[in-house]
């Protein structure tokens, strides 16, 4: 398990990637995100972003998952607190492969429980092309060594 005291600013890690798949992408919008540029797989069809798009909401599901699987906790639970600048520069196609990049911007004891810290990131997703896809910077409370 990794401690508060184990991350510093800089240090950086990269997640796995992973494929969206056009099923994954319509499923997820029926069910959480259902508005056409979603769903309209015609594809003569343009929407505000297009072509058919995957929600932002998928993107930021996606990346989470992406993060749980890098185990930057070394098996210990990711405790978020928040989550500041979430941005989407870029749509997210079907079949588009995403991988993240999260950086440590910042440490600090926590004020209210010093037995654990708050490790801010920066947390950068790019598709297959290199483009960034999402962009925002979580707050982890993260426990100190005992």
């Amino acid at each position: 398990m990794r401690h508060f005291e184990d991350f510093y600013v800089g240090q950086t890690f990269r997640t796995p990637s992973v494929t969206l798949t056009l099923e994954a992408v319509l499923q997820f919008a029926g069910q959480y995100d259902p508005q056409p540029m979603h769903l309209d797989t015609d594809p003569g069809a343009t929407g505000p972003l297009g072509p058919l798009s995957a929600s932002g909401w998928h993107t930021a599901c996606a990346v989470m998952r992406l993060m749980v699987d890098a185990d930057i906790m070394d098996g210990a639970p990711m405790l978020g607190l928040g989550v500041d600048g979430l941005r989407w520069p870029n749509p997210v196609r079907p079949h588009d492969t995403i991988a993240a990049e999260l950086e440590v911007v910042s440490t600090r004891v926590s004020g209210s429980k010093p037995t654990h810290g708050v490790v801010g990131m920066k947390v950068t997703a790019r598709n297959q092309h290199g483009e960034i896809v999402l962009a925002m910077q979580p707050n982890l409370w993260i426990p100190r060594r005992p």
